[in-house]
């Protein structure tokens, strides 16, 4: 049996009808594209509600970390709009202390007794050389000795200086002279001859190098001194002697 045929506007018609039914129907595309924003927009929220929290309870280090997450994951969205009109002084607050702490955790001060009397130090060692051939910083002040600045090295070998000797020194980037000498007693140290004066510029520097030549083998060794950390009211005075000179 022949079919009937199709006039050509039923068929296109049909094509027509089709095509606006296909359009109709949500494509794979936007219904795999709606959900993942909700969720994502979800955790964006939660973090920015976590970053806000840190901020209040001043955690600057845990808010530079959660809001870089933030503005990562979620580039465009409204948390991470909200975190980036605050994350640059953050950062840099949390850096500036960061770094303050860390100057500051290189001074050790002590108050113990010393031979029949007290003394009070702040000390720092090089951060170079390391290892074994760091050399110690030593502010001190005794009750029966007084004040004094001097570098210890430890051990069995000293310093090379005869009488009085100028060490090379550069603070802050300016080239200076320290003037020192070696204790009669053998000690493995040198002595600052002007202990108030290098004291005074110590107190107002960041970094200190000292160029020294040691005993054994006359090994000649820049010891840097990242002073910026010294704390003066942390250094305390011990009565007779010993009090800080202003």
């Amino acid at each position: 049996m022949n079919l009937p045929r199709l006039r050509p506007a039923v068929l296109a018609a049909s094509f027509v009808f089709a095509g606006v039914l296909a359009g109709c129907s949500p494509s794979g595309g936007d219904q795999a594209a709606a959900p993942a924003q909700a969720p994502q927009a979800d955790e964006s929220a939660q973090k920015l509600e976590t970053y806000r929290q840190l901020l209040r309870i001043h955690n600057d280090e845990m808010a530079t970390s959660m809001g870089k997450e933030i503005v990562s994951r979620y580039p465009s969205s409204e948390a991470a709009k909200e975190v980036q009109q605050t994350l640059p002084e953050v950062e840099k607050r949390w850096k500036e202390n960061s770094e303050k702490n860390r100057l500051q955790g290189l001074w050790l001060y002590q108050v113990s007794p010393m031979a029949g009397g007290t003394q009070s130090t702040a000390t720092i060692y090089s951060s170079q050389p390391s290892g074994n051939d760091r050399v110690r910083l030593v502010l001190r002040r005794h009750t029966e000795w007084g004040q004094n600045a001097f570098l210890y090295a430890g051990g069995e070998h000293g310093f090379v200086c005869k009488g009085n000797c100028t060490l090379k020194a550069v603070v802050d980037g300016k080239d200076t002279g320290i003037k020192a000498f070696a204790p009669s007693t053998g000690e493995p140290a040198l002595m600052i001859r002007d202990d108030k004066a290098f004291i005074a510029l110590l107190e107002k520097s960041k970094k200190m190098s000292i160029d020294v030549t040691m005993q054994d083998g006359e090994k000649k060794l820049t010891l840097v001194y990242e002073v910026g950390g010294f704390d003066a009211d942390k250094w305390q005075p011990v009565g007779k002697g010993g009090a800080r000179k202003k």
